[in-house]
């Protein structure tokens, strides 16, 4: 039978979901009386612990503002949410995320955790990685499973392979089997990187190859162990991935630019850049610049904007365009 100290934290932990709670409700919860629930309620007080008494028909006990934090009780995915929040707080440089204060913080909750929920959250931790944010989420992205990223993460630590139910973007099932190198966060979305042991390539190389992990409905670790390439980098892996996605268009172009101001205009998510050696009768250092599109309209101003020296290698509908629109803006200059 659990003990009243014991009974007097499963209250507090009661309180801290919110809203107010009946006698009736709390007594029900806890295998105890009203009578007993009113003194465990005396007993949060006396640790200053602000609980307050709602009187009437719908009455019961809340929590209300103190002048200090109380002891708080957090479940596993709370104490989950709550060092990621931490962790891309810092990445994205959020006030106090990385100062002291957010060291201590994370500290703190790692040091009171379970041994084996904090051997998973480490786990996750170690393994995670962050994309350089290209533009905000235009929507809240959907969440992924809690226990599915734990299990990727502990796989991703220990180089176990891992089976998974996938569902693609077309709406198609099925079970595959991953060595998970990496997770990423991009955007708001969860990613998971590796490779494909049938068939040998990296899942970073393209669309079917790198799971988002919200499709993932289950993941489970299977027997055995994989080597991973020392120089894998996660996050590049599936920027790459994104940059080579099949789309109608492939573009190829010729500029004469620093490799930052070619990305100031297209990220990594857009674009692939090459250094080309310099030709001796220019002597400037020329990028090829390397882009999948839907459709080339967004491209003649992106050129614009960019101001450098460029030659359009392919495909020749993009030249048409930029012609076009070189001569609207001329037209236009002209106009008093």
């Amino acid at each position: 039978m659990p003990r009243p100290t014991g009974r007097v934290l499963t209250l507090l932990e009661l309180l801290q979901s919110g809203g107010t709670r009946t006698v009736a409700e709390l007594a029900d919860r806890l295998g105890v009386d009203g009578r007993t629930v009113r003194r465990y309620v005396e007993h949060l007080i006396d640790l200053d612990v602000p609980v307050e008494s709602i009187r009437g028909r719908y009455g019961g006990y809340r929590l209300g503002p103190g002048y200090r934090l109380p002891p708080l009780m957090l479940a596993e995915d709370e104490a989950l949410a709550v060092l990621l929040g931490l962790a891309a707080g810092r990445r994205a440089g959020l006030p106090g995320a990385g100062s002291t204060a957010g060291e201590t913080a994370s500290a703190k909750i790692r040091r009171v955790l379970p041994k084996h929920v904090a051997g998973r959250l480490a786990a996750l931790l170690d393994s995670l990685a962050f994309t350089d944010p290209s533009r905000p989420a235009a929507a809240p992205a959907p969440v992924p499973d809690a226990e599915v990223l734990l299990t990727l993460a502990d796989a991703v630590r220990h180089r176990r392979p891992v089976s998974l139910r996938y569902t693609d973007r077309s709406g198609h099932r099925s079970e595959r089997t991953l060595h998970a190198y990496g997770i990423v966060a991009h955007e708001g979305r969860w990613y998971v990187t590796g490779a494909d042991p049938g068939t040998g390539e990296d899942c970073g190389t393209g669309e079917q190859r790198t799971f988002r992990l919200d499709r993932i409905t289950d993941a489970r670790p299977l027997p055995g162990c994989f080597e991973a390439p020392t120089d894998h980098d996660p996050a590049l892996q599936l920027l790459a991935g994104f940059a080579a996605a099949e789309y109608r268009h492939e573009v190829v172009l010729r500029v004469r630019a620093t490799v930052g101001q070619v990305r100031a205009h297209l990220p990594a998510t857009v674009a692939g850049v090459t250094e080309l050696a310099p030709t001796a009768d220019e002597g400037e250092q020329w990028l090829r610049v390397e882009l999948r599109a839907e459709r080339l309209d967004w491209l003649p101003p992106v050129l614009a904007a960019l101001d450098r020296p460029f030659v359009i290698e392919r495909p020749s509908e993009l030249r048409a365009l930029v012609t076009a629109f070189a001569n609207r803006l001329a037209s236009h200059a002209l106009r008093t």
